[in-house]
């Protein structure tokens, strides 16, 4: 006798536990994890490796035998082969958390770079700028500590594509950035700044007192040296 291909669609769709596995999900979406507790955060991750079998009793398993929740997102996949049930494809989900949590920790901890000088941000865009035979415009947004939140580069000579204030400010406001310091580099080696770029300057200072974000210098960088607008009394 053949398999009806719509019947055993129903199946894999209409699977035990297949309800209580979407309600944990929309509680989740809803509120997060309020009011779950530690076997339904464990049950919750086992799901996403296995697509047609409760989880629930696995999960209260591998609490009681961990001791914990932490212990178990702790567990190595070995050990977590210890609870009837979990095999390498099912622990897919606490698996995926670890790895994410350990990129997530490390991205976060990552050490801070410190830029509360015209020469420290040479230095810092001495490597990325001073060698380039091409003019590159960058955007350096800053904490309330002078500490670098990100960087953002354009290629090109300043025109006003490049340094529209709406291209300058645009990451400075969805890091919450407390001010930038812009800089270019002269590829011909001469650091002084030109009338363009001091006009650009003074444009993008007066921008970003409208947005509240204070334009602290505008750097201008060259292979050996560099020229500050702020030290030279041009912002």
């Amino acid at each position: 006798m053949k398999n009806n291909p719509v019947e055993d669609k129903k199946l894999k769709v209409n699977h035990i536990g297949a309800g209580h596995r979407e309600r944990l999900r929309k509680r989740f979406l809803n509120s997060g994890l309020d009011g779950f507790l530690d076997y339904e955060i464990i049950e919750l991750l086992l799901t996403l490796g296995t697509p047609r079998k409760d989880c629930k009793q696995m999960a209260k398993e591998a609490i009681a035998k961990f001791k914990g929740l932490t212990n178990v997102l702790d567990a190595t996949l070995e050990e977590l082969q210890q609870i009837k049930g979990i095999g390498p494809s099912n622990a897919f989900g606490i698996k995926l958390f670890q790895s994410i949590s350990e990129r997530y920790a490390k991205e976060k901890n990552k050490p801070k770079i410190l830029l509360d000088s015209p020469r420290l941000v040479f230095e810092y865009l001495r490597e990325k700028l001073g060698r380039e035979k091409k003019e590159h415009f960058m955007i350096l947004c800053l904490d309330a500590r002078n500490n670098l939140l990100v960087d953002d580069v354009s290629v090109g000579t300043l025109n006003a594509s490049i340094v529209h204030p709406r291209e300058v400010f645009k990451n400075a406001i969805l890091n919450s950035a407390s001010h930038v310091v812009v800089a270019h580099n002269h590829p011909s080696g001469d650091n002084t700044p030109s009338d363009e770029d001091i006009a650009t300057t003074r444009r993008l200072v007066e921008a970003g007192k409208i947005l509240g974000i204070v334009v602290a210098d505008h750097i201008i960088v060259t292979r050996e040296n560099y020229s500050s607008c702020a030290e030279l009394g041009l912002i």
